[in-house]
């Protein structure tokens, strides 16, 4: 199988991952329509797009045995839809759980750094790989900043689910940026375990949004 794609089971993880982002999106906007709730609509709607585009993006780099040039384009607009990603994983949480001056500076931000980052991937490709990791890592947890408002608005459970989808790709990215453990290379080591720690986080992000955003 590796002769036609680069790596089998890192892209039809993902490829998992894209086509359940598929139906989520589906699931959040028949809720977002139904409650009538505009900032639902738009939120949902980025949340569930944001997670299509990294896993899609991420299922074609992984599987597409091309020339060098073609895989490091492809690595690039991986690696920089992570921070779409974690963008628009925010954006639900700050128009709907927090919404006015707060949320709207915390979009901002993290959109702003969102761009940011791609534009670093872009140009500044090879840093070491603890590095950009660290990056990814630290934007993601600037939610801990507004952990009270976030409980005032709604409470313990939807931060219970918001910090287990953080501590998952916290876990992953640790694996990732090791490079351990690496149990089966190629079918089940550190990157392949990564992607699994990925899809559960994305999977505990969309049920906090759900039923709380």
């Amino acid at each position: 199988m590796g002769k036609f794609f680069r790596e089998p089971a890192s892209g039809f993880s993902h490829l998992v991952g894209a086509l359940l982002s598929v139906a989520a999106l589906i699931s959040l906007l028949y809720v977002a329509i139904t409650n009538r709730d505009i900032w639902q609509i738009v939120s949902f709607s980025i949340f569930g797009a944001s997670m299509i585009l990294l896993y899609s993006a991420s299922t074609i780099y992984h599987l597409v045995n091309s020339s060098e040039k073609v895989v490091r384009i492809l690595q690039k607009i991986d690696h920089s839809m992570i921070f779409v990603l974690i963008a628009g994983t925010y954006t639900p949480i700050c128009l709907t759980m927090l919404r006015g001056s707060l949320g709207y500076w915390l979009l901002a931000l993290v959109w702003s750094c969102a761009a940011a980052g791609i534009v670093f991937k872009m140009f500044f490709f090879d840093i070491p790989r603890v590095l950009y990791t660290g990056i990814y890592l630290i934007m993601g947890w600037i939610a801990v900043f507004v952990i009270v408002p976030l409980y005032r608005a709604g409470g313990a459970l939807p931060l219970i689910w918001l910090l287990a989808g953080g501590l998952f790709y916290t876990v992953g990215g640790v694996i990732y940026a090791l490079e351990k453990p690496d149990i089966f290379p190629g079918w089940l080591g550190f990157h392949e375990l990564f992607h699994i720690f990925v899809i559960l986080g994305s999977a505990s992000h969309y049920v906090m949004i759900l039923r709380f955003c």
